[in-house]
């Protein structure tokens, strides 16, 4: 397990990974630092865990958001789908049907 020290408002934090993460999670660790910076701008200084407090609840409530936006997706690409297979089975039927009239005129 990799160990290393990540910076949210200025403070220090070592924090252990998967090795080959560490990437990953220092661009995690700049998105929470941008998180709380912005709060600390908009709501002024509450102290460092009202701050992560805030900024987690804030990062949650995107999250929220985007896992409805993708549930709403994921049901709008079900349908079409599904309206798809309805069209192709139509389809298929057409020229079956289409098909069997050429055969019965020959």
């Amino acid at each position: 397990m990799a160990q290393l020290t990540i910076e949210v408002n200025g403070h220090a934090y070592v924090v252990g990974c998967e090795d080959g993460q560490e990437a990953h999670l220092r661009s995690l660790a700049a998105m929470v630092d941008a998180q709380v910076r912005q709060v600390g701008r908009e709501v002024g200084q509450l102290g460092e865990t009202r701050l992560m407090l805030m900024a987690a609840l804030l990062m949650a409530d995107e999250l929220m958001a985007v896992k409805a936006r993708l549930a709403q997706a994921e049901s709008e690409a079900a349908r079409a789908l599904e309206e798809a297979r309805r069209v192709e089975d139509a389809a298929v039927a057409a020229i079956d049907e289409a098909a069997r009239r050429l055969d019965s005129l020959g």
